[in-house]
Order: C-alpha cells, then structure tokens, then sequence
C-alpha cells in the first residue's frame, strides 16, 4: 500500500516532465497500462519505451500541477491534465483520470480514462 509521501513523489515527478523516468522509477517490472478500453502494455520497459516515444511525437508536452488525487488502500486515482504542443504547434489538451493499484510501494496495474474527442485539437 503507497503512502500519500510516495504517491505525492509520483506526481511531482511526472510534473516535472519526467514521464518515462516516473515509470521507471515507480512502476513494477511486469507492471501494466491500459488506455480505456484498449488491451493493455505489460512490462515497465515497454511502458517507458511507449512514453517517450509519445513524447517524442509532440514539440512539448507541459503537465498542470495535479490538485485531485485520491487514495484508498492499494487504489489511487489521480486526475491529470496535459498540454500538448504538437509538432505543427496546435495544442491539444487533455484530461483524464488515471486509476492506479499499487503493490507496496510500487504501481502494478493503471488505466487511463479520457474522452478520445479531446484528441482533435
């Protein structure tokens, strides 16, 4: 079970910028992330190798300070928003809720909720 300390280290690193160094850094080796209802990716290297190569895909990608986050045991909901410029310098913002279970201090399971509308920027 996470504490808030370790829940909160989280977020600030994604916050930072850091996506795929937060997956390697909190995220179990044979951890999981599932996009809505897609099959979800399986394995901490896939996981950060899926992140930067979306990150690479966009000019920059700015993370609003998370003021929503909920835990509850092993389960932890965190309600992000992320900016994305995009290479033709649109931006696209998003919201979504990300739902966690973590297995000690570690994050074994994630799926990501959002509205694929907010895609067209």
């Amino acid at each position: 079970m996470p504490t808030r300390e370790r829940v909160e280290a989280f977020i600030a690193r994604v916050v930072s910028g850091a996506h795929a160094e937060a997956i390697e850094e909190f995220y179990h080796a044979d951890a999981s992330m599932q996009e809505n209802m897609h099959p979800p990716r399986v394995g901490r290297d896939l996981l950060a190798a899926h992140e930067r190569a979306a990150l690479a895909r966009n000019r920059h990608v700015h993370t609003h300070p998370v003021s929503d986050f909920f835990i509850d045991g092993d389960k932890v909901v965190i309600h992000w928003i992320f900016e994305f410029t995009r290479m033709d310098d649109m931006v696209m913002r998003i919201e979504e809720l990300a739902f966690q279970v973590w297995r000690g201090d570690r994050i074994q399971t994630e799926r990501f909720y959002y509205d694929p509308a907010q895609m067209k920027a």
